[in-house]
């Protein structure tokens, strides 16, 4: 299962905590300590928790404190700090060197980043066990599933050559695919490795379709007899390693997974788990000011409240976002080898 990670280029990352965090969890103590003192006077925890209460990125805070508790007491035993860890390591490693920065860029933290990544996977516990996969989804999901496969390239900028490879190809019967590939091939990522991609399925969103679908119908051995266009020029593929689709039951493991990852990016299905969760956690907020500040979800009929927890707490905890989006984006190594197939919305 890819990770679900929280780094984006743009839009909101989830549930960075802040200073913010700090202030909300100590509304409840008595001293009023200063938190700032200046000329002029000084600002007080409970004239900064007023503000941070009054406003959005407050609320959003709040949220996602009580989102975090409710999971943890639900589903906490389910996701140990070892998987945390693992996941941790798997990016940071990705990332390499420019690690620290990646963090430092979405106001991250090592300690704020682990918490991201422990609240993505109680989230995905919270869905797996509130809404089962059924054989109905199943079948849909079996309609467009194709299973991984491995493939080499040659890109060229005109049919005419693409051609000229073809038959060639033809002529030695695919033999010197690799060498013809660190010839003619302009996609400077994979041509020193005669070509070769990394392996992907019909849910993998860095290859362009028409070169996914040309792949796809290739049988082990086989290499396409004309060239396939696609935005980026004309494509010789030949097909490294193809298992065939098989059976729906021998896949099914990995369908379910692939549901799930789709659900986790669907913000009317996640508002339904949290909803669940939510109302289990028998929540009880003393601030009037904030009462109504879960309404959407425990039986209220503010539709204001609703719109607003919806479009933060479950952007927060499902943007993985988080997702998907961030496996592209940190492995940049297979990325780069890819580039000239992707597709332009990578």
């Amino acid at each position: 299962m890819d990770v679900y990670l929280m780094f984006k280029k743009s839009g909101k990352w989830a549930i960075a905590l802040s200073a913010v965090a700090v202030m909300l969890i100590a509304a409840g103590c008595s001293s009023d300590k200063t938190v700032v003192s200046m000329k002029g006077g000084k600002i007080t925890e409970s004239q900064y928790y007023d503000a941070m209460k009054d406003s959005s990125a407050g609320k959003t805070t709040l949220q996602t404190l009580i989102w975090q508790k409710a999971l943890e007491e639900q589903y906490g035993k389910k996701v140990s700090d070892k998987t945390v860890t693992k996941q941790y390591n798997s990016v940071k490693n990705q990332y390499g060197a420019q690690f620290s920065q990646a963090l430092a860029q979405n106001s991250l933290t090592p300690t704020s980043f682990k918490q991201n990544i422990k609240t993505n996977l109680l989230t995905r516990k919270a869905l797996e066990d509130l809404k089962p996969v059924t054989n109905a989804d199943l079948k849909t999901q079996w309609k467009s599933y194709e299973p991984k496969i491995t493939v080499s390239h040659i890109l060229v900028k005109d049919e005419k050559t693409a051609k000229d490879i073809i038959n060639q190809l033809n002529a030695d019967k695919g033999k010197n695919f690799a060498t013809l590939a660190k010839k003619y091939s302009t996609d400077t990522g994979s041509k020193a490795n005669g070509g070769k991609l990394t392996p992907f399925d019909s849910t993998d969103t860095q290859y362009d379709a028409t070169f996914k679908k040309a792949a796809f119908a290739l049988k082990q051995g086989e290499w396409t007899k004309t060239p396939v266009k696609t935005q980026y020029g004309y494509h010789v593929i030949m097909s490294d390693k193809n298992p065939g689709k098989g059976s729906m039951a021998s896949h099914k493991k990995t369908l379910e997974n692939q549901i799930y990852d789709k659900w986790m990016q669907d913000s009317t299905v996640m508002q339904g788990v949290m909803s669940k969760v939510l109302q289990k956690a028998n929540i009880d907020i003393k601030d009037k000011d904030l009462k109504d500040i879960l309404s959407g979800y425990l039986n209220s009929s503010s539709s204001k409240s609703t719109s607003s927890t919806s479009s933060s707490a479950s952007e927060s905890t499902t943007s993985s976002s988080a997702s998907s989006t961030t496996s592209s984006s940190t492995t940049s190594s297979s990325s780069t080898s890819s580039s000239s197939a992707s597709s332009s919305s990578k």
